[in-house]
Parts: structure tokens; sequence; C-alpha cells
């Protein structure tokens, strides 16, 4: 029994396969953007936590890597791992999947779901795609009846249609605790991994399909001086012509991803940013749990 006026804290994750738009719910919840976007499946690649704090409440949202089928590189078997420990340690579970949509990978995930006691509220995003909402009803009802959901909500990310109703509803499963956060921060991510994963974003949404998922960014030197921050990041890819493709036409692309990351760098820091941007091959890294290491990837922040 909850006690009238009581504090609460807890831990919400937030989980699903790709593309379903959890960075994008996030990013609205925050009201900041702290999650990277883009259409391209797997842009996620690791576990983010982020901190809403209110008079009443904080809420510690873990944002993951989408769960899927496929993909025998190390980073793929990374991605998995990263999401799905996390079920196992937390307070809430919001499953995430598309209006109108259900997959072999949804069904991976919900199997997963079954295996743990915690209270799951099942999110259907992307509402704002469906014009007459009675057409949900029957899809709706179908997920309903595959598990004991809490609760299933239907939202839209980007518009923010619901996400009120949403919060309402884990605020209501949200263990009594003091808040284990200060009230101001809303990450426990360093500058140096959220301008790494910036760089990220413009080099996904810059090159869509072209883009090899065999590339990463690594920041080589973070540097604030008084009035600037001085930042030298290297972007990784596995072979010479994928190297080619990212630098473009006489380094025009390299430098539109450049600019483009300086800019919300700037916006994120609130300080002037000078960017050193370049491309370096460093053959096999994505198959490499060593190299992956080596480069931040690890299931703990």
């Amino acid at each position: 029994m909850s006690s009238l006026n009581a504090y609460k804290c807890g831990y919400v994750a937030i989980i699903g396969r790709p593309n379903v738009g959890k960075s994008t719910l996030l990013n609205h919840i925050l009201g900041v953007k702290l999650s990277i976007t883009s259409r391209k499946p797997q842009t996620t690649r690791h576990q983010i936590l982020g901190i809403k704090t209110t008079d009443q409440s904080q809420f510690i949202y873990v944002d993951t890597p989408g769960i899927h089928s496929g993909g025998k590189k190390a980073i793929n078997r990374y991605m998995n791992r990263a999401a799905s420990s996390v079920i196992y340690d937390v307070d809430v579970l919001l499953f995430v999947v598309q209006a109108q949509v259900w997959t072999d990978e949804d069904q991976m995930v919900l199997d997963k779901l079954k295996t743990v006691d915690t209270p799951v509220i099942l999110v259907v995003n992307k509402i704002d795609s469906i014009k007459d909402k009675q057409e949900l009803l029957p899809f709706l009802q179908k997920i309903h009846d595959k598990f004991d959901f809490k609760a299933v909500i239907p939202v839209s990310a980007t518009r923010g249609d619901n996400v009120d109703q949403l919060e309402q509803t884990i605020t209501e499963l949200l263990p009594e605790n003091p808040p284990y956060y200060d009230a101001d921060d809303f990450t426990d991510r360093s500058s140096r991994f959220l301008v790494a994963e910036l760089i990220r974003e413009k080099l996904v949404r810059e090159l869509g399909d072209e883009l090899p998922y065999q590339s990463t960014v690594e920041i080589e030197s973070y540097k604030e001086e008084e009035k600037l921050i001085r930042i030298h990041a290297a972007i990784l890819v596995e072979t010479k012509g994928q190297k080619a493709i990212i630098i473009g036409a006489k380094g025009g692309r390299l430098k539109s991803i450049g600019t483009k990351a300086r800019k919300e760098m700037e916006k994120l820091l609130g300080q002037k940013v000078f960017l050193q941007l370049w491309v370096k091959v460093k053959a096999g890294w994505s198959d490499d749990e060593a190299a992956l290491r080596s480069l931040g990837y690890t299931e703990d922040p």
C-alpha cells in the first residue's frame, strides 16, 4: 500500500525491436534530445540513461538497442545483450511496438518478458500514422491477449499524444524511494559520449542506406577552454571504400556531417565548439570483442 504523497523513484526500461521509436519516446519524455534517432534500424547501440525529476517522482529511463534476430557479428551480439540484460534490473518495463505491425522480432521480445515478474506496460507507438483510430482496436485486443500487461497505451512519440497518460501510469508502478540523482541531472553519460553519439546520428542521417553498419565514432580529444570546447573525433570504418563514401566528393560529405554535428553540440553543451573530424580504417572492429570494449561497447555505461 503506497503512503500518501510518498516520493517515488525507480528504473524504467524502454525495450522493443529496432525502429519502433524507443529513442524518440525517451527524448519527448525528457524534453531534451538525449538518444540519437534516425529511420535506420539499430541506430541505438548502447544502454542510455535518461533522468526526469519532478516534485513527486524521479524516473530513471533506460533506452536500449533494438532486440533483433540475424546479425552474426560481435556488435550485434553486444546490442542484444545490452537490451536483454536490463529487463531483470528495473522496476517497470515499457514494451514499445508499432501500431498495426507485429513481427517475429516483437514476439521474440515478448517471449523474453515472460521470464520476468516486472510489471510491463505495452506502448503502441506511431498512432499518428493511423487515420481511423477505430482500426487500432482489433490490433490492441490481439496483443493484449498475448500477455498480462499492466496497461496498454497507444501513443505518438513524435507528437506527444498520450505521453502524459503513459507517465502517470508509470508513476503508479514506481516504488517509494528517495531520488537517486540530483534534480538537474538528465543522464549519467559523459559529454564525450554524447558528442560521439551526435556525430554518429549525423553520419546515419547523411548516408542512409549507403552507410555500412561497420562504422563508429571515437572521441580522441575533448578539451574545455575558457570560451570554447575543442573536440577531435575519428569516424572508424572497416574498408577504404567505406572511408571514401563518408568523405564524399572533395570532402563535402564529411564537412556536412561535421557542421551539423557541431551545431547540435553547441545546443547541447551551451558553448562554442571547434570540431575536427576525420575518417580512419580499422579493419574488423565490429566483429572483435576486444576492439568493441576499447571503443566503449560495454554493458555498463
